[in-house]
């Protein structure tokens, strides 16, 4: 394959600003920063990670995401409880509170994915992930990292 362009990383790079943008926007009303979503959004799909695993997912310093977590556990959105085989570990749990604000985020960030492929067809959507899926793979082979595709 020739080389494409290089544009396409800023397209996608703004693509991706927008689509925050626009989520950011519509999620105000629930008066989280954009650090404290992610990390709800985090502990959610992975209930009981540590700090330090939150830290890694979300690619921020130890320390910032200990504040952010304070400020969810002082609003309660977040538990720390213990971890049953590390006593110097706390492992991360969302509340009821936290489940209720996390499905209507969830509802909202559907809605702004619909609005945003208004247009894009099925085959078309299919062949842009494989794409996606494609440059992940091989971003990830330049380290050797064969990290799953869960994130």
């Amino acid at each position: 394959m020739s080389t494409p362009d290089n544009s396409f990383t800023y397209a996608l790079h703004n693509v991706t600003c927008l689509l925050r943008k626009h989520f950011d926007r519509r999620a105000i009303r629930f008066s989280l920063t954009r650090a404290q979503w992610r990390a709800l959004k985090s502990i959610r799909r992975r209930e009981g990670l540590s700090q330090s695993e939150l830290a890694e997912l979300l690619e921020m310093e130890p320390i910032a995401v200990g504040r952010v977590l304070d400020r969810l556990v002082a609003a309660d959105f977040v538990e720390r409880r213990a971890d049953p085989n590390d006593r110097r570990r706390w492992r991360l749990h969302l509340t009821a509170r936290a489940h209720e604000v996390t499905d209507d985020m969830e509802v909202l960030a559907s809605e702004l994915r619909q609005e945003a492929l208004v247009g894009v067809g099925q085959a078309d959507f299919e062949a842009f992930e494989r794409v996606l899926e494609r440059i992940r793979s091989n971003l990830l082979a330049i380290d050797g990292n064969t990290e799953s595709s869960e994130s």
